[in-house]
């Protein structure tokens, strides 16, 4: 068995991984006790990455035009069309749409070979829908893209205020970091601030249910009470700042009624929160998407750093604002110029200065003189001809993209399109003209930074299967063969890192923020067995932790941070015909569009299937019950999903997570639905808050399966798909009643002749059932109704996996109700162990009445702590009812 210590594929936490190749193949997978990110914590994705390393699906060999070719062959053809097309309509008629699942590596390769050599600066990246407005934020007051603290601050404040963010679910790992400081110091306070009553409010000592997009008055509500409340820190503003007066000003325009109007909270609420503040040093502000997806995310983003510059709060132990990263390489690719609008190594795109440093070093025929296509630009440039050659890499935008329906027609009509991949059927690899095998992670080899600014080895510790290679060779290949030989000629990754080192520290002396000089002559023994560090580290620098700006040295042109001037007026989209707000996010145990997670049958025990969540009230006005498939559409266009109504959500506001694409639902890509509206600063879309509408849809017949072959829906009009325990799970709908639901079931899951089939059909109302069994195994059970059905997923799940000799186990299968020695565990909570809300609700009442008491007899929670949150609520909510 061999162990690599390596980092997390998923969010912008940066964990590191143990993983330990097992003698019969498989990998193990286990928290990296040493890496300061996580100290060997991991969350539910991450402790099931073993499980999602088949090479089922994978795209293994270079194709053209969907046929088998050579390496030489694919490459020679990118190079030979991005050449004509840059030949024939100029450098702007090409784009690189790049992804933050890239490694550092690969990004400065392929901003190199854009803005280097071709020229012109259309490279954008997927974390353009992510963290743009906070790097436009973090540019207009401190004049770098600069995150001050660490992660550290986190666990040292007395006050941590999440905004936008529910690290519960989206970033587990810093949530559990937060929760022990907060066991370890019961005084340390949290407030949640965000629209729904996420998992996250079960850590919080105040929600604050904000209206969508109110966070620009609330933040100018608190600055403006900092300065009547005598919390101002009036020597840090006068020396390190410039623009208060005028900040101030415009953060005062509201009167109290007009921000209680703005936020949508009651005057009461905004004083305790106000007060707090004020009477708190030691405060952080944490940031995620809720603050970055909205048309004034930039400006959300400046109105908190406000608040901070005025208290002087910044840079110092358990203080300052605090952007939290979607993707695991969101950062590296800011530093090495992956966006449009920037320039490698933290330098500006409108600087001549750099541009000229960033040429002379790169020591290339041309540099790009102004900003490329930002993502959304970048796929109307697409869409209306002005690009002929477009390469995407490491990303989905047919499901991610706003406005997806026409980003995908935008995609089928371009001249030449190339996508490298890991998978060779995602919604976007089907369109490429070209596809190019990528290593995936465990084959792949290179460094990513986190939210802390800490750069971290993902190390390969697996063969890359068939012909896959890293992006990084991909792209200087092509590259060599549009005649740029000698600039991109590296013998391995190590060459990359160190060239971009050597760039960071080029002609700096101090006056860029990004330097990492002191790995500029770093060898490839010394690359393979890299420790995290955080930047910067200027060559002759002592290696340390750093925080920024606790003593002004902005990197502005007067070295001062800069306040902004703010309007606090937010836009309802809601009109008579789209009366609901739309909000889009994450899941706790999925990530982004399936390519990875959806492998992991105990990734979908949780969630198995789309769902809007609406509030009972709206639900009830609507004539639909829980469970029910309801339609959410707009002008761009519908989906079906399946309804969950719950109290967290805000009356008129609905939530659809964002990770179902045409490979795993027929009608779930809720970006569809996302107008092509974006940040006027960031070019960031906003998918947080855009009107539709919501309807009951009403089907003939409801149906549920599992199966040991994967079904192939045809013309289902509702269908959902996972992976579960032995087999498949689905989820379907019909609009037509069936003369005959056990052919159709027959059909349907391909039933082999020697199965023994055991059924049941009720003709009078419209039910059937059907299970086949393969000697004593369970092959196949269906289950059609006229009404949602009714059925324990986790039960029949369970019984897949066992042995049914005799009739009455058998039959106990086609009832799908639990017995006394098998009872309904209800859905999944942990999907670590299995463990369901009926197991967790049972053990509350018997007298568990900790999250550490449910864990000690259920093992729930014990592993990766993503459902602690969920657990808390359901003791809770078994402590109220037995009250009742």
């Amino acid at each position: 068995m061999t162990t690599t210590k390596t980092t997390c594929p998923y969010c912008g936490v940066g964990c590191g991984v143990l993983a330990t190749k097992e003698a019969d193949g498989s990998v193990s997978i286990k928290g990296d006790p040493d890496h300061p990110a996580n100290f060997g914590r991991l969350c539910s994705k991450g402790s099931a990455l073993g499980e999602t390393l088949g090479l089922d699906e994978r795209l293994l060999y270079p194709e053209i035009n969907g046929e088998r070719a050579s390496w030489d062959q694919a490459l020679d053809l990118v190079a030979d069309k991005f050449s004509t097309a840059i030949a024939e309509h100029g450098p702007d008629s090409v784009a690189f749409y790049v992804s933050g699942q890239i490694l550092t590596e690969d990004y400065y390769v392929a901003n190199k070979l854009m803005k280097g050599f071709i020229g012109s600066a259309n490279i954008d990246t997927n974390s353009r829908l992510c963290m743009a407005s906070s790097v436009a934020g973090h540019r207009r007051a401190f004049g770098t893209d600069t995150v001050p603290g660490t992660y550290e601050d986190l666990e040292l404040a007395d006050l941590i205020i999440l905004v936008g963010s529910n690290l519960a679910w989206c970033h587990p790992v810093i949530y559990q970091r937060i929760a022990a400081a907060k066991e370890a110091r019961p005084e340390m306070k949290v407030v949640l601030i965000d629209p729904r009553r996420t998992m996250t409010a079960d850590l919080a000592d105040y929600h604050l249910a904000i209206k969508p997009d109110g966070d620009v008055a609330l933040f100018n509500g608190l600055l403006t009470h900092l300065a009547k409340s005598g919390a101002l820190d009036h020597d840090y503003i006068e020396a390190h700042t410039s623009g208060f007066e005028e900040a101030l000003i415009a953060a005062s325009a509201l009167s109290p009624d007009q921000l209680c109007d703005q936020t949508g909270l009651a005057q009461e609420e905004l004083d305790a929160f106000y007060e707090l503040v004020s009477s708190t040093q030691k405060t952080v502000t944490v940031y995620s998407q809720g603050v970055n997806q909205s048309s004034s995310g930039s400006d959300k983003v400046n109105a908190i750093i406000n608040c901070h510059l005025a208290t002087g709060r910044i840079g110092r132990e358990g203080m300052g604002p605090f952007s939290i990263t979607g993707q695991p390489n969101a950062m590296g690719g800011r530093e090495v110029g992956g966006l449009a609008n920037m320039l490698a190594a933290h330098m500006n795109i409108e600087n001549p200065d750099h541009r000229d440093t960033v040429q002379e070093f790169w020591q290339s025929p041309t540099i790009a003189d102004s900003q490329g296509l930002k993502a959304v630009d970048m796929f109307k440039a697409v869409g209306d001809g002005r690009i002929k050659a477009l390469w995407i890499m490491a990303t989905n935008p047919v499901d991610s993209m706003p406005d997806a329906d026409g980003v995908q027609e935008a995609i089928k009509n371009c001249p030449f399109v190339v996508v490298s991949d890991v998978l060779g059927a995602t919604d976007t690899v089907r369109h490429g003209d070209v596809k190019l095998p990528a290593t995936g992670w465990g084959e792949k080899d290179g460094t990513v930074t986190n939210s802390e600014r800490r750069i971290s080895h993902q190390k390969a510790f697996l063969p890359a299967p068939g012909e896959a290679k890293a992006d990084w060779w991909q792209l200087a290949e092509v590259a060599k063969r549009m005649g740029f030989y000698d600039a991109f000629d590296w013998a391995n990754n190590a060459g990359i890192f160190r060239e971009f080192a050597a760039l960071s520290s080029y002609k700096n002396e101090g006056e860029r923020d990004f330097d990492i000089g002191a790995y500029a002559a770093i060898n490839t023994k010394d690359y393979d067995e890299l420790e995290p560090f955080q930047w910067p580290q200027a060559l002759g620098q002592e290696t340390k932790e750093t925080r920024f700006f606790a003593e002004g040295d902005f990197y502005t042109p007067d070295r001062k941070g800069r306040f902004l001037a703010l309007n606090a007026v937010a836009k309802d989209p809601r009109t008579s015909s789209h009366p609901f707000i739309l909000n889009t996010g994450r899941l706790r145990d999925h990530w982004h569009t399936m390519t990875r997670t959806g492998k992991a049958a105990r990734l979908s025990s949780h969630m198995a299937e789309p769902f809007a969540e609406i509030h009972p009230d709206d639900a009830a006005d609507l004539g639909i019950d829980d469970a029910d498939l309801v339609r959410v559409s707009n002008d761009y266009g519908e989906i079906i999903v399946r309804a969950l109504l719950t109290t967290r959500q805000q009356r008129c506001c609905v939530f659809v997570p964002l990770h179902w694409t045409d490979q795993f639902a027929a009608k779930a890509r809720v970006d569809v639905l996302i107008p092509p509206q974006t940040d006027p600063f960031s070019g960031q879309p906003a998918s947080k808050n855009n009107a539709v509408q919501v309807s009951r849809y009403e089907a003939a017949h409801y149906g549920f399966l599992i199966s040991r072959q994967e079904p192939h829906f045809d013309q289902t009009a509702y269908w959902s798909k996972a992976r579960c325990n032995g087999g498949w799970r689905a989820e379907f709908a019909l609009d037509v009643m069936l003369d005959n639901p056990l052919d159709f079931a027959a059909k349907l899951l391909t039933i082999p002749q020697d199965c023994v089939p055991l059924t049941y059909c009720d003709k009078t109302g419209g039910g059937a059932r059907g299970v086949w069994f393969e000697g004593e195994r369970l092959h196949s059970a269906i289950y059609l109704s006229k009404s949602p059905v009714s059925a324990s997923r986790s039960l029949l799940i369970d019984l897949m996996e066992q042995e049914h000799k005799d009739l009455a186990s058998r039959a106990q299968i086609l009832a799908a109700r639990p017995s006394a020695d098998m009872p309904d565990k209800g859905a999944i909570v942990c999907s670590c162990f299995n463990v369901g809300r009926n197991e967790i609700a049972a053990a509350a009442v018997a007298g568990c009445h900790t999250v550490g008491m449910i864990g000690d007899r259920l093992n729930a929670g014990t592993n990766c702590g993503s459902c602690r949150s969920e657990i808390a609520a359901l003791i809770e909510l078994n402590q109220l009812q037995a009250a009742e």
